[in-house]
C-alpha cells in the first residue's frame, strides 16, 4: 500500500515569479507562471536519454487532450534546442517544452532524479513534489473543484555517488575486505559503480545504491543486459531494495564474492543457459571507415555513456556490442563480430527516436547490424 500524505497548498514564494524564457511546440516564446494562473500547471522535468521520462510522455499527452482548457503541462529539460526539436520532430506532442540550459527552474525545485513533477494549482501555489503517474485525472478534478488532494511526495536526496559512499559506507584507505548491506537510502539515486576516483579501491569496491535482489544478482553474475535476463523469481510488489558497499583485495575476486554473500543471505538462485535467438550481428561494412576511428593512446578506460550518447576511451568492440545493446537498439541482442581486437576511442551522439540516426552513424563509422540468428548466453533467476 502507497504511504499517501495529506499535501495542503501552500504558497510557492519566490517562485512567483517564475519564467520560463524558451518554449517550443507552443503558441508562446516565453511565458511567466504568473500567466498561467487559473489553470493547473504541471511542471515536468526529463530528458531525452531518460527512458522512464519517455515512457511518462504517454501519460502526460492523455492528462492535457483530457484537460485543454484546465491544465497546462510544461515540459522542463536542461538539453538543447536542437536536441529538443529532434526529439519533437519524431514524438509530436501537445505539451510544451521548455529549455533550461542553465537549470535556473530547476534549482526551484531541487531534485537529483528524474522524472521529477511539480504540481501547481489554479491559485498559483504549490500542491506537490511527486511523479507523473501519480497524477490522475481524478487528482486534476479534485484541483480544479478545490478539494484537497493526497498525493505521496517525492523528496530526493540530492547526494551523488561518492557522497553516498562518505556518508553510508566510509571505509578508511586500509580496508581489505568488507561486505555490508543494508535496506534503501530514501530518495536516493539508482547506482552501481566498480570507479572511483580513489585509485586504492578502483576495480576492488563495488558500491550499489538502491537496486533490487535481481539487479544484484545480475550484477553478481557478470552483468547482463535485459534482453538477455529470464527471471522466474517470485517477486512480490513492494519487494524492498537494497545498498551495499564490498570491498575484496583482489579485483578478480569482486564478482566471485558478491555472488557467494548474496547466495548465502537470500533464497533466490542464478545460471547461465545458452539459447538460440534472433539477434543482431555487428560487423565491419567499410574498413576504410573503421580505420578513421581513432585508437586509444592512452590506456585509461573511461564509461560516459546513455540513451542516444557515447563518449568513451579505450572502448574494445566487445564492450561497444554492449553499449548498442544497452542504449542503441530495442529488443534484442547484440553480437559483436567484427574480429577487431583494437581499442578505440568512440563518440558519437544519435536521437533514439529515430532509429535510422543509429543507422547513419554505424554507417560512417564503417560499421552496420544484421538480424541474425545466434546461440547466445542467458541468466536465469529462479527460486529452488
Amino acid at each position: 500500500m502507497i504511504n499517501c500524505t495529506l499535501i495542503i497548498a501552500k504558497n510557492i514564494g519566490p517562485t512567483s515569479n517564475l519564467k520560463f524564457k524558451t518554449i517550443l511546440n507552443a503558441p508562446v516564446r516565453r511565458i511567466g507562471l504568473s500567466q498561467l494562473k487559473g489553470k493547473i500547471v504541471i511542471i515536468e522535468f526529463w530528458a531525452t536519454w531518460c527512458a522512464p521520462c519517455i515512457d511518462a510522455m504517454s501519460h502526460l499527452k492523455q492528462l492535457q487532450k483530457k484537460y485543454p482548457h484546465k491544465l497546462q503541462i510544461i515540459a522542463v529539460t536542461d538539453e538543447t534546442v536542437s536536441r529538443t526539436m529532434q526529439y519533437l520532430r519524431f514524438q509530436p506532442s501537445n505539451l510544451w517544452f521548455a529549455i533550461d540550459t542553465d537549470r535556473a527552474i530547476a534549482n526551484i525545485f531541487p531534485h537529483r532524479i528524474i522524472p521529477h513533477t511539480v504540481l501547481i494549482g489554479r491559485d498559483g501555489k504549490l500542491i506537490a513534489n511527486t511523479s507523473p503517474e501519480l497524477i490522475s485525472g481524478r487528482i486534476i478534478d479534485s484541483l480544479w473543484n478545490k478539494r484537497h488532494v493526497h498525493i505521496p511526495q517525492k523528496k530526493d536526496n540530492l547526494s551523488g555517488p561518492e557522497e553516498l559512499v562518505k556518508q553510508y559506507f566510509f571505509a578508511q584507505d586500509t580496508v581489505k575486505n568488507r561486505f555490508i548491506m543494508q535496506t534503501e537510502i530514501k530518495g536516493a539515486l539508482t547506482v552501481s559503480t566498480t570507479h572511483f576516483s580513489d585509485s586504492i579501491f578502483n576495480g576492488r569496491r563495488l558500491f550499489c545504491v538502491n537496486l533490487s535482489i535481481q539487479t544484484l544478482y545480475n550484477i553478481a553474475f557478470g552483468g547482463f543486459s535485459s534482453n538477455r535476463i529470464i527471471d522466474c523469481s517470485k517477486k512480490s510488489i513492494n519487494e524492498p531494495s537494497y545498498c551495499l558497499d564490498l570491498i575484496v583485495e583482489n579485483k578478480a575476486d569482486l564478482l566471485p564474492t558478491l555472488q557467494k554473500e548474496l547466495l548465502n543471505r537470500f533464497d533466490l538462485k542464478a545460471k547461465i543457459e545458452s539459447k538460440l535467438k534472433d539477434v543482431y550481428v555487428l560487423t565491419v561494412t567499410d574498413l576504410g571507415k573503421l580505420r578513421r576511428i581513432p585508437l586509444n593512446t592512452s590506456n585509461i578506460r573511461t564509461y560516459n555513456s546513455s540513451h542516444g550518447k557515447i563518449d568513451q576511451q579505450a572502448i574494445t568492440m566487445d564492450e561497444f556490442a554492449d553499449y548498442l545493446e544497452n542504449y542503441g537498439v530495442r529488443n534484442l541482442s547484440v553480437v559483436n563480430e567484427t574480429n577487431q581486437h583494437d581499442k578505440f576511442d568512440i563518440k558519437f551522439s544519435f536521437q533514439p527516436e529515430d532509429p535510422a540516426s543509429l543507422t547513419r552513424v554505424l554507417d560512417n563509422l564503417g560499421l552496420g547490424l544484421k538480424k541474425e540468428q545466434r546461440e547466445i548466453n542467458f541468466l536465469l533467476l529462479y527460486n529452488p
